[in-house]
């Protein structure tokens, strides 16, 4: 839908509202033309019913409102002395029409003093759970999202076990796109394994002011652009899903490369303009190695003990030669100074092999993991030249990223040479939002965007800043595999991560002690 989609639709919503609601404005003293007049109306019914102004807010907060409509519903019921359990339930699974009958039909009259406390010890738990629903739902959608690490992309930087605090606010949070879905979760329902979301209707796409940009060496949790995954773990059925963009599967990369950048990795390092990308002190590019032995027989276990190689490791007995899918330079010179250790060269992909299954999947540009590009970083308002030669690069941008998913049908065809745009030639494009290039720092064994190129702007989540609990998928007990160590850590910094949880803890301890003997005082006085 479009804003104006969007605004007509709000304009309906006040008629029906003052369709079904005048009469009882009226008996609770008030104008009945109050009821037609938008967001004044929603004040106005607050006041009658006895709850504060600042509900008005929740339900214009997507997700949030469809906690609120029906709470204001039975509120308005009960604030005319219509409070049985009937009357509840008819309120809400008439989606709020039952009010109409009240309306029109009935001989109620306002409750000026009713008793907002529950009547019961349930109807208290229930008002207590809604309220947590939605101050949760709140914070998970434009404050604070917990994130987990699930894959080794980042390892060594970012730990696959590690528990995150991801930021909407430092980029700004974005307006859900999708405002019906179930609360707090993402694209699938926990346990039930069925769609969380509704596909329609969607809101078109805003994003609230934040104080900072993505920048280079930043990691970024952002929504897979090419994501149409089979949905919900239902692997076999041969279905595909195309989802809304915040429905879409989330990762984590670092962001190598912003808007305006061109890009370059060569022997596996990644160059900016011409220049060799400077990584932030606490990043640690891994790559794949090779090497030979003197005839000892090593195994996972031993090279994950001592030198926490965690993404794989092959031995083969045979003929002593082995592989580390990934391992730092600093670790891979430690254990070249190991006597068992004949030989160790980091594999480099030569730059003639080339691979077709890397963006942009083009039979004329094929690159590899270790040489890629050069490539140009699409920024909002810049102009390219459109030819068959560029197309493949910027072909997903016109008819996905800045047409379908903008609600704007574009289709890319050649004719010969010519390359037209639903039917008109075509010889140049301007983007309409900044584009970015995350990789993953473990540069041999990380989907990234050499597979699928360009992140858009729109897809950014947030920003991960606080590690609250890491576990360690390898050790054998719970507690024997907590990193106690990462525990409350920041993601961003310089130098070894410092844990503050003794420091927390401690917090813990004075606020509970100080509230136990102020509880204490009053009770004695």
């Amino acid at each position: 839908m479009t804003f104006t989609e969007w605004f007509i639709f709000f304009l309906v919503v006040q008629v029906i509202h003052f369709a079904g609601t005048w009469k009882l404005y009226q008996k609770a003293g008030r104008k009945a033309w109050e009821a037609m007049i938008p967001i004044y109306n929603a004040v106005i019914l607050m006041k009658i019913i006895h709850r504060p102004w600042w509900w008005v807010i929740l339900l214009f907060i997507p997700i949030v409102n469809l906690i609120m409509f029906p709470v204001i519903w039975v509120e308005t019921l009960r604030s005319f002395g219509r409070k049985s359990t009937a009357d509840t339930w008819l309120a809400i699974l008439t989606l709020g029409f039952y009010i109409y009958y009240i309306n029109y039909t009935q001989d109620v009259k306002h409750v000026k003093d009713r008793n907002l406390k529950p009547a019961t010890t349930a109807g208290e738990w229930v008002s207590s759970i809604l309220f947590a629903v939605v101050a949760a739902t709140i914070v998970h959608g434009y404050l604070m999202q917990p994130f987990t690490i699930p894959t080794s992309s980042l390892e060594k930087t970012l730990l696959v076990g590690d528990y995150l605090f991801v930021s909407k606010f430092h980029y700004g949070a974005r307006i859900p796109q999708t405002p019906i879905a179930f609360p707090m979760v993402h694209d699938t329902i926990p346990v039930a394994g069925i769609k969380s979301y509704s596909t329609e209707p969607q809101v078109p796409y805003l994003r609230l002011p934040g104080f900072e940009e993505v920048k280079k060496n930043d990691i970024v949790v952002f929504n897979w652009p090419v994501d149409t995954v089979n949905a919900f773990q239902q692997y076999g059925d041969g279905k595909y899903y195309h989802k809304p963009i915040d429905k879409k599967s989330n990762y984590v990369k670092r962001c190598v490369a912003v808007a305006g950048d061109s890009l370059e990795i060569i022997e596996g390092k990644v160059f900016i303009n011409g220049k060799q990308l400077q990584l932030s002190e606490r990043a640690k590019p891994q790559y794949s190695y090779e090497g030979t032995t003197d005839g000892q027989q090593l195994n996972a276990q031993y090279m994950y003990q001592m030198y926490d190689i965690t993404d794989g490791f092959y031995f083969n007995s045979a003929t002593n030669e082995f592989v580390i899918s990934a391992l730092t330079e600093e670790t891979a010179q430690r254990l070249r100074n190991n006597p068992y250790i004949k030989s160790l060269e980091r594999r480099i992909y030569p730059e003639e092999q080339k691979s077709a299954s890397l963006f942009p999947n083009d039979n004329k540009k094929r690159y590899n993991l270790d040489y890629f590009g050069p490539i140009y970083i699409p920024e909002e308002g810049k102009t390219v030249a459109i030819t068959p030669e560029s197309l493949p690069f910027y072909r997903r941008i016109i008819e996905v990223y800045e047409g379908s998913e903008m609600g704007i049908d574009n289709t890319i065809s050649l004719n010969g040479t010519q390359v037209l745009l639903n039917g008109k030639p075509i010889e140049s494009y301007t983007f309409k939002q900044n584009y970015y290039w995350m990789m993953g720092d473990n540069r041999h064994n990380s989907e990234d965007s050499r597979s699928w190129g360009y992140v858009p702007y729109n897809h950014v989540v947030g920003k991960p800043v606080f590690i609250w609990f890491s576990k360690d998928k390898y050790a054998s007990g719970f507690f024997d595999g907590i990193r106690w160590d990462r525990m409350f850590t920041t993601v961003k910094g310089d130098g070894k991560p410092v844990s503050y949880l003794p420091y927390f803890l401690i917090l813990v301890v004075i606020f509970f002690g100080f509230n136990y003997f102020r509880k204490r005082k009053k009770s004695d006085s």
